[in-house]
């Protein structure tokens, strides 16, 4: 028996990373939202590591709050532990991490959801979702049906979610939670082609169970870099980590019974992370590694339950005691919750355009681990890009698209809808092309005035947006204008950072190109230096250091997006394009790419392809002008 409970504007299946974020983003443009969770105890949960950030997906972070997004936000008010990652390396690979109090940064979360306008957050499982003209119908367990103008898939691991430890294999969502076992079939009846993926997690251990004496004490960073560019009091680290390794005798436990794995006894259908695997996948990909490190991380201030990073398994529980008991550190380790494998359904993203809205089914979208990603980050940057395009579709407004040239978040999507995800994908920051430009340290310079434009950014955001790029442009012209005089303590400093010392007066901003010297050092010999925030001087010291690579980088942005702009018909089938190869073809018709710039990343469309593509698009323009 089903009954009519109401109409709105956009529904948003799943209240993990990315249905928060996106039915945020839609609820704050004025459309009216319902945010739909198998369980209100499960908002914002971090089923997997107790952190945000991290490489790469720290720049998701600073870019989605430079949008106008919450997850920068609430990771610093729940952070633990604060690290800059890659410092040895070059700013382009520069890339937050934090620690979080998981249950805290679950509260906040929730409770933003509970005071937005325009929002309902219901407990409520979606067992069907059907098309109805220009109208979707989402029918709950209970029988409600809701008559929605846009719909956003977020379903997570939830989708078909089947836990895997040792022999024992049953239905479940994450952290022991009831899975979504209807709404894969519907989706399916529906024409959406569905595959298997599969994640794992760690072990939970109880921190009173671990002999710290013995192990690498792993600080935080001072001061504290916030995610959020709204975070103005300072952050804290409250707690630290620790560090230890896995052993021979650890790999020996592994090996004795690597046959019980359902990894490796074919129980696990789902293919699985490539680069964040099991510890038994790391024993047996690489047998000559002696040993393999794992890091020990509090999962909050309240709680006596500690994180072991690097050690997920689907072994059987009793073979996970003892291994993790081979470990320094872990001999006498009491395991509070088991790990598992999980395995659930996701869609093929090569079905969605660079709105993150299906081609075939407008007005349905999908984002996070249902479009085939990985991590909260990813969920996140995704659900904050559907949740501002289902509101703009219902509004009358053009989508939003961000390229891989402007943002973590374009390439992001971009990879997605062109290149598909044969496993779940991650993002790295060797997957962008254009990384010395895309920093997270400019994310606000690159996105804020977008998310003013769309409705996101406030008008205290944007004054304080605005007021840090005038500091910028007039400290970037005091450092091209002023001219530090030859000293005894100027050279000291120079030889002190193994840099030749000058004898005549020499520009600042000269100085500062020196790959050694820094804002720091020469704050002793700098009398004229304002009093400007970090952000404003690591973000000019770095551009005049790598001025002349950001400017040949930004040339090669300039080419791509000139190729961006050469748009190619929508639902085209290419067989009838004369020289274009039959892989080409195939490719094309699955992808159905909207311009060249997106045709060119296809993987298995050459650059003989593109010419063709070129020259046919050429003609194409010519006749419609003499029409």
């Amino acid at each position: 028996m089903t009954y009519e409970a109401g109409t709105i504007d956009v529904a948003v299946v799943g209240a993990g990373h990315a249905g928060i974020e996106a039915g945020l983003a839609a609820a704050r443009l004025g459309a009216h939202t319902v945010v739909f969770t198998i369980n209100l105890d499960a908002v914002g949960n971090c089923p997997c590591n107790p952190s945000i950030g991290g490489t790469a997906k720290g720049h998701l972070v600073r870019e989605i709050d430079a949008l106008g997004g919450e997850m920068g936000r609430t990771a610093d008010a729940c952070t633990l532990q604060s690290r800059m990652l890659n410092l040895g390396k070059g700013p382009a690979v520069h890339s937050l991490r934090a620690q979080i109090d998981r249950n805290q940064y679950a509260q906040i979360m929730k409770h933003k959801l509970e005071q937005c306008p325009n929002l309902e957050l219901k407990q409520g499982e979606v067992v069907d979702l059907r098309r109805e003209g220009e109208v979707w119908l989402l029918t709950t367990r209970l029988g409600a049906v809701y008559r929605a103008g846009a719909v956003i898939l977020c379903t997570g691991t939830f989708l078909g979610g089947k836990i895997f430890v040792g022999e024992v294999s049953y239905e479940s969502g994450p952290d022991g939670m009831f899975p979504s076992a209807f709404l894969p079939d519907s989706l399916r009846r529906l024409g959406i082609s569905l595959r298997r993926f599969k994640t794992g997690t760690p072990a939970r251990v109880l921190k009173s169970s671990i002999d710290f004496s013995g192990l690498e004490v792993q600080l935080g960073d001072e001061p504290v870099v916030p995610f959020s560019y709204d975070t103005e009091e300072p952050l804290q680290n409250k707690t630290v980590c620790h560090i230890s390794w896995t052993n021979d005798k650890t790999k020996q436990v592994i090996l004795e019974n690597i046959r019980r794995s359902p990894l490796y006894g074919g129980m696990i259908e789902g293919i699985g992370p490539r680069y964040c695997p099991s510890i038994e996948d790391k024993i047996m990909r690489f047998p000559d590694k002696p040993r393999h490190q794992l890091f020990i991380e509090p999962c909050g201030l309240h709680t006596e339950e500690m994180y072991l990073q690097g050690m997920s398994s689907s072994l059987p529980e009793e073979v996970q005691q003892a291994f993790y008991q081979t470990i320094p550190g872990l001999e006498r380790v009491q395991i509070m919750r088991t790990a598992y494998a999980i395995e659930y359904d996701c869609c093929d993203p090569l079905e969605l355009d660079a709105s993150l809205e299906f081609r075939a089914f407008p007005g349905l979208y999908g984002a996070g681990q249902f479009n085939g990603s990985s991590g909260y980050e990813e969920a996140a940057a995704q659900g904050l890009v559907a949740g501002i395009n289902a509101a703009r579709k219902l509004q009358g407004k053009d989508r939003l698209v961000l390229d891989r040239a402007g943002s973590y978040i374009g390439t992001l999507i971009d990879d997605l809808i062109t290149k598909g995800a044969s496993d779940p994908y991650r993002m790295m920051t060797s997957r962008s092309e254009y990384r010395l430009v895309l920093r997270q340290d400019n994310a606000d310079e690159r996105l804020t005035p977008i998310g003013r434009e769309i409705g996101l950014i406030s008008d205290s955001r944007w004054e304080r947006f605005t007021r840090k790029q005038e500091q910028k442009k007039a400290e970037l012209k005091r450092a091209l204008s002023t001219t530090l005089p030859p000293s005894e303590a100027l050279n000291s400093i120079l030889v002190s950072r193994e840099t030749s010392p000058v004898a005549t007066g020499v520009r600042l901003a000269d100085l500062l190109r020196r790959p050694q010297i820094t804002y720091a050092d020469l704050e002793p010999v700098d009398p004229t230096r304002p009093s400007l925030p970090y952000a404003v001087l690591e973000n000019v010291e770095i551009e005049l250091k790598y001025e002349g690579y950001i400017r040949r980088q930004k040339a090669s942005i300039e080419e791509m997006r000139r190729l961006e702009k050469k748009a190619l018909p929508r639902n085209m089938d290419y067989a009838g394009l004369k020289g274009l190869r039959l892989e080409a073809v195939e490719k094309l018709n699955q992808v159905q790419p909207e311009n060249i710039g997106q045709a060119g990343r296809i993987s298995g469309v050459s650059p003989a392809d593109i010419s063709v593509l070129l020259i046919w698009l050429a003609s194409e323009n010519g006749k419609a002008r003499e029409e």
